[in-house]
């Protein structure tokens, strides 16, 4: 049975047709703040996207290279991995994720997409025929860089600006309910798994790397990611020497990616005698293929030929310390207005 939020139905054809935002419930405490507001704001949520289907990874693929050609054997390998995890649910889980935030916020909250449908132009265009005047815009990539938060800022102002005031949230990668929400799901796992072996599994944050180019840019990426796996290894309490940090899925093309890699982190922790190592994915937000494919798949294979055995925390995805992380940032933001 589907749930109801106001007058809408949420289901993924709520954010993901653009046929209108979520509309909130009338729970939220703060309803007093929204007779203060000057204009009618949203909020727009902003994510990569993913293919619907294995039909659609080359569409898909051209829309991440910005219409450059991918080479055959990029299209089938992507498609291998799609079909080893049978679906990616990044689209409905980002619509989830707004649909909550709505929830909490008594406010329209819209979703956009850089790579997929609903495109984020489109959605602009929806926002500003529905008398949106002030938007407030998050990215669903915590940690600050060119490569995501730029190119998706860089797609809501479009050639000539958005239609409406604007107010972008470059980064959050330090927000205290963020941090809580990874601790979260990695005192839960990580003390039971620790607990079952008998033995203090070593831990791999990690996050997507990025070009190295990006970062003698001065891309604040790096320094960000790291960032937050030290904000989350504290808040779980962890000892200096329970952890590391690694970089994954390092893209296929040409030119070096940020490293270490995941691999070189597995393979160094054996080298030390462990037998096995938990992996917290701190720049994801949900699940999609770099988590089911690249850490469920990929590294648990890596991790088993050396022996070794692989556990993974549970992604954020329906998260209520997460909602509250958004809702948190929001309400600053319509404080400041």
């Amino acid at each position: 049975m589907r749930r109801t939020i106001g007058n809408a139905t949420p289901n993924r054809s709520t954010l993901s047709e653009v046929n209108g935002a979520s509309r909130p419930g009338r729970n939220w405490v703060d309803c007093q703040m929204l007779n203060l507001l000057p204009t009618r704001t949203a909020v727009l949520l902003l994510a990569h996207g993913t293919a619907d289907s294995l039909d659609d990874i080359p569409e898909f693929l051209r829309h991440v290279t910005g219409g450059r050609p991918v080479p055959p054997e990029v299209i089938a390998e992507v498609r291998h991995r799609y079909s080893r995890i049978g679906h990616s649910p990044m689209n409905e889980i980002t619509a989830l994720q707004g649909e909550l935030l709505a929830q909490k916020l008594y406010l329209p909250v819209y979703v956009g997409m850089r790579n997929w449908k609903p495109f984020i132009p489109d959605v602009v265009t929806k926002i500003a025929s529905d008398g949106i005047e002030h938007v407030i815009a998050i990215c669903l990539a915590p940690q600050n860089s060119r490569t995501s938060v730029g190119l998706y800022r860089r797609a809501v102002e479009g050639e000539s600006g958005p239609p409406f005031s604007l107010d972008f949230v470059e980064s959050w990668h330090d927000h205290p309910s963020l941090v809580n929400a990874f601790a979260e799901k990695l005192r839960a796992e990580w003390f039971a798994v620790s607990r079952e072996i008998g033995a203090t599994i070593p831990i791999i944050f990690t996050a997507h790397s990025v070009p190295q180019r990006t970062i003698a840019q001065g891309d604040p990426y790096e320094t960000q990611t790291r960032q937050t796996a030290t904000l989350v290894a504290q808040a779980a309490a962890l000892s200096p020497g329970a952890w590391t940090f690694a970089f994954q899925s390092q893209g296929m093309s040409g030119g070096a990616w940020l490293g270490p890699t995941v691999e070189d982190k597995i393979s160094g922790l054996k080298a030390k005698g462990h037998t096995g190592v938990f992996i917290q994915p701190i720049g994801f937000l949900c699940d999609h293929v770099e988590v089911l494919y690249d850490i469920d798949i990929a590294f648990k294979d890596f991790a088993q030929k050396l022996g070794m055995r692989l556990w993974r925390a549970a992604s954020l995805n329906e998260s209520a310390t997460l909602i509250d992380a958004l809702a948190d940032i929001v309400r600053a933001r319509l404080q400041k207005t």
